[in-house]
């Protein structure tokens, strides 16, 4: 980024003395001399990683949905596809409570009633032996509680077994279904949390435009929120320049200016969008020798029309006359000298 910074200073201190070339004819007072600038979209994503693949090329044009880079996404796929596991093992558990237990297992429990029904029976002809026996005292107390206890014990089985089958026919309790669609939103979301991670992997253009930039190679690691690409949009650019303290007053924003430059339209214009609410000094390429300590303010104007007939760091003379009130000192210390 601080290259691409760098590198684009160095073109506007390129062009820029070509303004001063042009300023040295005789011009109006209420002419200055500014340059386009882009308003470029850089573009990033929300996580850091190695590029893998660059599918632009500097100067190409894209539409809106291009792809321009991939980040390697290995973790996020697996990722991806651990959630979907997830996602079909909570489907299951809440469709299994929905539906009850097959017919299959609901058959096996039902033979297992059955022998507890036998075992019931047995017990409880064993019981009525021994309470006949203990009026004989053929047999002790002892024995026959024996014989109580397990037939009670074998009617308790029949009972839960009968019990286990209308669960099985009917389904989950109320509760258990609504924890498993609980459980069943919740893999949902988390498969739609890993398919947009997965997502950031790769960056798409939001708008058309032209490569101005590309920033990263495959094998290059970037941070998150990092520049890899720069877009200029179609028209996307600002006019500057500047102007001293005097002009400065008598101009407002909205204000229509005349643009003249190489190229453009006869009838390009362009109004004021912002005013520095500071000065600063001169830039060293504007000095002049009558006004090389001035302080300036810097002004951008938004083209009316024709703005993708501008290109950034051409050079464009600005006629203020429909701007401001005349001035004999209307641009003092910014045109570049005569």
């Amino acid at each position: 980024m601080v290259g691409f910074l760098i590198r684009f200073r160095m073109k506007i201190l390129v062009l820029l003395p070509l303004l001063l070339l042009l300023g040295c004819k005789e011009q109006p007072a209420h002419t200055v001399q500014g340059y386009v600038e882009g308003e470029y979209v850089r573009i990033g994503l929300p996580t850091g990683g190695r590029v893998t693949e660059v599918r632009v090329a500097k100067g190409a044009r894209v539409e809106a949905g291009a792809v321009l880079f991939v980040l390697e996404d290995d973790l996020e796929r697996l990722a991806v596809a651990e959630a979907e596991a997830n996602l079909e093992r909570a489907r299951a558990q809440r469709d299994n409570l929905l539906t009850g237990k097959k017919s299959s297992e609901i058959k096996v429990i039902e033979y297992q009633r059955n022998q507890a029904e036998a075992n019931l029976r047995l017990s409880s002809l064993r019981k009525a032996r021994q309470e006949s026996l203990i009026r004989s005292d053929a047999t002790s107390r002892d024995r026959l509680d024996e014989f109580i206890s397990a037939r009670q014990r074998d009617a308790a089985r029949v009972e839960e077994l009968e019990a286990t089958i209308q669960v099985a026919r009917e389904g989950g309790r109320e509760a258990e279904i609504q924890a498993a669609e609980a459980a069943f939103r919740a893999a949902e979301a988390g498969l739609r949390r890993a398919e947009w991670l997965l997502r950031q992997r790769t960056a798409q253009a939001g708008v058309a435009g032209l490569i101005e930039e590309v920033l990263f190679r495959p094998g290059e690691a970037v941070a998150a929120q990092q520049p890899v690409i720069t877009l200029l949009p179609p028209g996307q650019v600002t006019i500057r320049f500047f102007l001293g303290a005097e002009a400065i007053g008598r101009l407002s924003p909205g204000a229509k200016l005349s643009l003249v430059c190489a190229g453009c339209p006869a009838d390009l214009t362009a109004h004021v969008s912002h005013i520095a609410a500071e000065a600063v000094y001169a830039p060293p390429v504007l000095y002049s020798r009558e006004g090389k300590e001035k302080l300036v303010f810097a002004v951008e104007a938004l083209p009316d029309a024709h703005a993708e007939r501008l290109h950034p760091g051409q050079p464009v003379t600005i006629d203020l006359a429909a701007g401001v009130r005349p001035s004999s000192d209307l641009a003092s210390g910014v045109r570049p000298p005569s």
